[in-house]
């Protein structure tokens, strides 16, 4: 009998400890984007310092079996199969599929911690297992089924090189299984998630693009969840997940503002996300005003309302130099009334994101690449992992959270960002130069890298990608050492130091200024 790693373990009470409803994902069809690649994003938000590894493929006895305990403790034996396919962390495999998810909690009276399986625990078990998205759908909702749900509410995203679908799962509280709905995005178009329910209506005789579990509607129906002698339809997300003004803000904000990104001609409105009376709900499924390229997503990625009436370096809070980080929880109460901070895209909590960029039109070892990065995406950087790669560069496989070390990656991005909020708006520059010149020159060597591959044979591929992907990770590493080291020179004491090094004193903005005098300025006024 073979048991869960231990290193499983941890991930899992790291991610429900420090993760639970701060997570963001963005699915792109092929026919959405510019080459015809499928896109998953994930963005893992929790303080956690994450070891990304390479799991290799492995032969099994199937008589053998895996063991896993539910959060109340109990044991529970799950069954082997005879193979299990490579991984790049818990992200994609090496048959281009990849996974992520964000949870949305939902009706906590549903969540039974007497179940074995967990979400993380699903998504592993479905890489190691499954070459598509429609069989790892097949793989976490039978396992879900046959041993039980353990987990909150949860979204997953889940893409190949040929299509993309979101599934939603949800408990039973104690009632064993699971409730679950899963829809394909239609090619042609994208779909977004962030810690709310998004699948609302479900097309019951659509087996292509529609798949559900037997209970979804009676289940609710038989549990008082809903009438259906009210006459009002059936929603999945209404009846599981109910929205809320704080909910909806939390969340359905993330989506609007990637919607209005990627679609700025469909004009998409702020009001559902505000929670304003009659306002629809946004569309599960949108067209790209343009078919995105891999920068697009990236760029989509990077966002704290910039531009728009909830722009978060422009509030009170964002503190002279336009910082939109917000220290958490942001949520808090003052004489009986509830406020919150806005939850952007990009947040300093991130503990690690990626790209998966999926190609039917190469071979697997080439086709797939998980654009991996670490801390705010904001201000990180993206390098190419190839998904047959059997090596991860060893500044992102190791750190202690407890202690600062300049050898680990974690350490280095975490460095540069906390640093530059003493000077956000001259600092992010000095990293976002950084940052594009190295991901754009990624994206121009992308074509000659893998025609080279091309020439080779299967193996001989593996260990050139390897190599390059070893490049591309120290020098993103070694990029942000310098950076750091940078900064803390240009910006010693207050000063800024001009490409001369010659020192110069930086004001606040007359923005800034303004305000002051506008608040208080009797406090400083020095006329005679």
């Amino acid at each position: 009998m073979k048991k869960i790693s231990t290193a499983i373990i941890i991930i899992g009470i790291l991610i429900i400890s420090n993760s639970v409803l701060a997570c963001t994902n963005l699915l792109v069809s092929p026919g959405a984007s510019k080459d015809g690649s499928s896109f998953l994003v994930y963005l893992n938000d929790g303080e956690w310092l994450y070891h990304l590894k390479q799991t290799p493929a492995q032969d099994h006895d199937i008589r053998d079996s895996l063991t896993y305990r539910s959060m109340s403790g109990k044991s529970f034996k799950i069954h082997q199969v005879a193979h299990t396919y490579a991984i790049i962390g818990f992200q994609m495999n090496e048959h281009q599929l990849a996974i992520g998810e964000t949870t949305f909690l939902g009706r906590e009276e549903l969540w039974d911690k007497n179940q074995p399986l967990k979400y993380w625990e699903l998504m592993r078990l479905a890489l190691l297992r499954a070459k598509t998205a429609p069989e790892a759908i097949k793989v976490m909702t039978s396992l879900a089924e046959t041993y039980g749900y353990g987990s909150e509410g949860e979204s997953f995203s889940i893409a190949d090189p040929n299509e993309a679908w979101l599934l939603e799962m949800i408990g039973t509280g104690g009632q064993g299984g699971a409730i679950w709905v899963a829809r394909k995005v239609p090619d042609g178009y994208i779909t977004v998630h962030a810690n709310h329910s998004r699948i609302g209506e479900v097309p019951k005789y659509d087996e292509d693009n529609c798949w559900y579990s037997d209970n979804y509607k009676t289940f609710a129906i038989e549990n008082g969840l809903f009438d259906p002698d009210k006459g009002i339809g059936f929603r999945f997300n209404d009846v599981y997940d109910p929205p809320s003004t704080a909910h909806l803000k939390y969340t359905e904000t993330r989506v609007w503002s990637i919607f209005r990104r990627a679609a700025p001609l469909q004009e998409f409105s702020s009001d559902y996300c505000r929670n304003i009376k009659g306002a629809e709900p946004y569309p599960l499924f949108i067209k790209p005003d343009e078919k995105l390229s891999l920068k697009d997503v990236f760029s989509l990625l990077r966002d704290h309302y910039e531009g728009t009436d909830f722009d978060m370096r422009k509030d009170m809070a964002a503190d002279p130099s336009g910082n939109p980080n917000r220290p958490r929880p942001l949520e808090w109460e003052t004489n009986n009334a509830k406020y919150s901070w806005e939850r952007p895209v990009s947040t300093y909590n991130t503990a690690f994101s990626f790209v998966a960029q999926m190609r039917n039109y190469l071979p697997d070892e080439i086709g797939g690449i998980c654009w991996f990065g670490v801390d705010d995406t904001y201000t990180n950087c993206y390098f190419p992992i190839y998904c047959n790669n059997t090596q991860i560069p060893e500044a992102f496989a190791k750190g202690d959270i407890r202690h600062y070390s300049p050898e680990s990656a974690w350490w280095a991005f975490n460095f540069v960002a906390n640093f530059a909020m003493l000077r956000y708006n001259l600092m992010v520059e000095d990293i976002k130069s950084v940052q594009q010149t190295i991901e754009n020159s990624f994206i121009k060597q992308q074509k000659g890298i893998e025609t080279a591959a091309l020439s080779l044979d299967k193996q001989d591929r593996i260990d050139f990608l390897n190599a390059y992907s070893a490049y591309a990770g120290i020098k993103v590493h070694k990029a942000w050492v310098e950076l750091g080291e940078l900064l803390v020179s240009k910006y010693n004491d207050g000063y800024v130091k001009d490409p001369g090094q010659n020192i110069k004193s930086k004001s606040y903005s007359k923005e800034y200024l303004d305000k002051i005098v506008e608040k208080e300025g009797n406090r400083y006024r020095i006329d005679d």
